[in-house]
């Protein structure tokens, strides 16, 4: 797995939402922004790094101050990538390679201290920018899908072969290609 950066989102308690009717899940720990929103609309302020996450916590906790921006009750995750996303078009998994909006700001992700895995998601990529949908709950697959109490996968593996299986496949879900992110909760960072 590539260490691509951190995130502080709003965590959506599924209790609070109408539209998502869940026994077992309890939140939704997706790395899109479509449910559990991210800290600010971040890429305005061109911090962040070429998998459009940010290197470290600092890096947010500086935007924030100087936007006066809350992050109280936010989570702080930090995000890894497998090395190969899944092409849906021609059904084959192919090298990963970042997005290059800028040489002259590298990627230096500095892992935490300390981080708890909380399971996989799946991401669609039709850009090869941010991420744009996590379909276990954008698109409802968790009705389809075990998940965990986070809707996530609990394992890489799991996350794979529903890939392999084509069960993400537009229009049933956003188009891809599909990127495996494994999700961690950031318990010490220095």
């Amino acid at each position: 797995m590539i260490p691509i950066g951190y995130m502080y989102k709003k965590i959506a308690m599924v209790a609070d939402l109408d539209w998502f009717q869940s026994d077992c899940i309890k939140d939704v720990y997706s790395v899109s922004n479509c449910v559990s929103e991210d800290f600010a609309n971040y890429i305005d302020y061109w911090k962040h790094n070429r998998f459009w996450f940010f290197d470290t916590p600092t890096v947010i906790e500086e935007i924030a101050a100087n936007e006066s921006l809350d992050l109280s009750g936010m989570s702080l995750f930090y995000y890894e990538v497998y090395e190969e996303e899944y092409n849906d078009t021609s059904k084959c998994w192919q090298p990963l390679s970042p997005e290059s909006f800028c040489d002259y700001n590298p990627t230096n992700v500095i892992p935490p201290k300390e981080k708890r895995l909380e399971g996989f998601d799946v991401v669609s990529y039709s850009t090869p920018s941010n991420p744009e949908h996590s379909p276990l709950s954008c698109n409802h697959l968790f009705k389809e899908i075990p998940v965990n109490q986070h809707c996530l996968f609990d394992t890489f593996d799991e996350a794979k072969a529903v890939l392999d299986r084509g069960t993400f496949a537009y229009p049933h879900c956003e188009p891809g290609p599909y990127r495996i992110i494994a999700v961690h909760t950031v318990l010490r960072f220095e």
